[in-house]
């Protein structure tokens, strides 16, 4: 039972910080508050909603969005989740 528990509050813990990391990535060429254009190329994401934050997350995935920035994007949201791209999108847009 004991390591039932710790199994299940390392697994969460080990969850929250690769979303927390994944938030870390973007910040590096978004910017800490996500209000400077990626590499110089890309839009302000600052003050997007999540709806929009998210559909683009996911058009980056599947290859239906992008401009200048796509080739690079697709790599960074490959192995994401639907459910991360959704914890991601929410995170960014509570940004002000």
């Amino acid at each position: 039972m004991k390591k039932l528990v710790l199994t299940t509050i390392f697994a969460a813990a080990a969850t929250t910080a690769l979303t927390a990391a994944s938030i870390g990535a973007c910040k590096g060429c978004h910017g800490a508050n996500f209000d400077k254009p990626a590499l110089g190329k890309s839009q302000i994401v600052k003050g997007w909603d999540a709806a929009k934050i998210e559909a683009s997350l996911k058009g980056y995935k599947d290859g239906s969005y992008g401009g200048a920035m796509k080739a690079v994007m697709k790599g960074q949201v490959a192995k994401l989740s639907d459910a991360d791209i959704a914890d991601i999108a929410k995170q960014i847009a509570a940004i002000k």
